[in-house]
């Protein structure tokens, strides 16, 4: 990759649209497959299979809801405060989430990217995330997204640093996976996970972590019905395969259901019920983030890739769906 945000490929894609509010939309398809990617955030507005919503899809107008479908990046989560420190350095970014006093999910979900390679099962986009005073790093991020007949929609994140200091830096993805038309208390959740990162109640801090117990509210390790249960928490300690995969799967009663995996770059894992006091908006879907590191790392200065200037760092995820 250069250094620099090379120009758009001029070839026009035939999936190429005006997106609502949120720049060009393109679609993807393979097989029974069908994606959305906004060119604002390189945001999965929506992804099918069969015609099945496997995601909870935003409005067609205005932004994006409750980040959903977001690639959230140079972190993921929160910083508590808004404030971290780097070599140094004292930092203060924006709170986005005012009412926690945290800064939320990056900064990259609401910035133009350019696509620079369409294909009709496939599109990358680029974007350059400048310094600021809330993050005084020069990166190059690229997005790709992918779908195939088998392997549903796969996502590949890379980030390179263009500037002249190490950079922090994490990456996850945002998507509210839905099983199927029954209500998600009825859904089963099977993830393999070791322990649990505490947060607090009010701000989601994290204030510790935990061994999840056999038979306890979080081990899903077999699958079980999520019934009421409350979840926004991250878990580690990740079951996988001898890939080094993580699943994550999600049934509906009716036999339709979602898979989410991720590889070793991600050791974390948020899982949300999607809980919102608006009736409208409550419970819809469940977010399954694979992250790179786990909330307020910026400050913990837990699993944060340190990015020295000309290094890359990928991370990759797919969902699919039957």
């Amino acid at each position: 990759m250069s250094d620099r945000l090379p120009a758009a490929d001029t070839q026009t894609s035939p999936t190429g649209d005006v997106s609502r509010d949120r720049g060009e939309l393109f679609v993807l398809i393979a097989g029974d497959y069908r994606a959305e990617i906004s060119a604002l955030g390189a945001v999965v507005e929506a992804l099918t299979v069969g015609g099945r919503d496997l995601l909870v899809s935003n409005p067609e107008q205005g932004p994006i809801q409750f980040f959903r479908g977001a690639v959230v990046a140079p972190w993921p989560n929160r910083i508590g405060d808004g404030a971290y420190t780097w070599d140094g350095q004292q930092i203060q970014t924006a709170l986005t989430e005012p009412e926690r006093g945290n800064a939320l999910h990056g900064l990259i979900s609401f910035q133009a990217f350019t696509p620079v390679d369409v294909a009709e099962d496939a599109i990358t986009l680029r974007t350059e995330l400048f310094p600021s005073p809330g993050y005084p790093f020069h990166l190059v991020l690229t997005v790709h997204h992918a779908v195939d007949a088998d392997a549903g929609l796969t996502t590949t994140v890379s980030a390179r640093n263009i500037g002249h200091q190490d950079a922090p830096y994490g990456v996850c993805p945002h998507p509210y996976l839905v099983a199927g038309t029954e209500p998600l208390d009825e859904w089963t959740l099977q993830v393999e996970a070791g322990t649990v990162l505490t947060v607090t109640e009010d701000r989601l801090l994290p204030t510790g972590t935990e061994r999840i117990a056999p038979g306890s509210d979080f081990d899903f390790s077999r699958p079980r019905t999520i019934g009421p249960l409350f979840i926004d928490h991250a878990f580690t300690d990740l079951g996988r395969d001898e890939d080094g995969i993580t699943t994550v799967t999600v049934t509906a009663p009716g036999g339709t259901g979602v898979a989410l995996t991720a590889g070793t770059e991600c050791g974390w894992l948020q899982v949300h019920t999607g809980d919102r006091p608006e009736p409208e908006n409550n419970r819809l879907g469940l977010a399954v983030e694979p992250m790179t590191c786990p909330p307020d790392a910026f400050r913990s200065g837990t699993d944060v890739v340190r990015l020295a200037p000309g290094e890359d760092f990928s991370a990759s995820w797919s969902i699919r769906g039957w």
